[in-house]
């Protein structure tokens, strides 16, 4: 399925490359500044919010011969950046995304029963950066340059929830709860592709990008025990090692972009 979503996006973009591409005019036009919009596929690595699935797993639902949790490690992430073309081989960039990951379980042990099981990453990172660009490749209206590229992120916004709800008789207190986790953090990123310009406003870039986000020393930020708000603990949230809790955005994507010049 994600593969089939990956080359669903690669058709999209292709089919804007040939619509912009029948639009011919006198040279490929590229414009100084652009609104990105972008799609990337991407993997997370997670870091301790897959190491409370595989305890939760362990612990209360292999022994019952239950369907274990997934792991966090795919998501689709959403940009959205200005690029600016301070000269024709160097262009700087800013921009916003929103990277959400999620699984979810549900069991329905009995009639009018019910256990549902959802974890959450979430993180809502801000980058400004910077891309080199290399010689281009002219043909008639069509130019395409590859570019390297990278800069700094500031991960915003960011929360790992875990919460468990039941509907059964008889339930022991706690059987219901939610805790959610918080801290925003520095990180950077790499990116490496290729940009596809035309007779058009419009332009196609298409790369490989990495990003790093480790956001150490995670904080209680909720925690709810059978629907009701409990105080929240200071200090450091521990994992199950014993350790300061971390969450793990970083990954490598795909990037597959349309960009319209001003």
């Amino acid at each position: 399925m994600r593969l089939r979503l990956a080359a669903g996006s690669a058709v999209a973009l292709s089919l804007v490359a040939l619509l912009c591409a029948g639009q011919a005019r006198a040279a490929a036009e590229v414009h100084r500044l652009s609104l990105v919009i972008s799609a990337i596929p991407t993997q997370v690595n997670g870091g301790d919010i897959n190491d409370a699935i595989d305890a939760f797993n362990r612990t209360a639902l292999t022994p019952n011969g239950l369907d274990e949790i997934p792991h966090i490690q795919f998501t689709w992430a959403y940009d959205t950046e200005l690029r600016y073309f301070v000269r024709p081989s160097f262009a700087v960039a800013a921009g916003v995304t929103q990277i959400r990951a999620v699984q979810r379980k549900e069991f329905l042990p009995a009639i009018g029963q019910s256990w549902d099981l959802d974890v959450e990453a979430i993180t809502v990172p801000i980058h400004v950066g910077a891309a080199y660009y290399l010689q281009p490749y002219n043909q008639g209206d069509f130019q395409a340059r590859a570019f390297i590229g990278g800069g700094l992120m500031q991960y915003t916004y960011s929360r790992a929830t875990f919460g468990q709800e039941m509907v059964a008789p008889n339930l022991p207190p706690g059987a219901n709860f939610k805790y959610r986790l918080t801290q925003d953090s520095p990180g950077w990123y790499f990116e490496t592709g290729g940009h596809m310009f035309f007779a058009s406003s419009w332009s196609v870039l298409i790369s490989a990008i990495y990003r790093s986000g480790q956001l150490r020393n995670v904080q209680a930020d909720e925690v709810q025990l059978d629907g009701q708000s409990q105080p929240l603990p200071t200090g450091t949230w521990l994992n199950s090692k014993g350790k300061p809790f971390t969450l793990d955005m970083s990954g490598v994507g795909v990037r597959f972009a349309a960009a319209y010049g001003f």
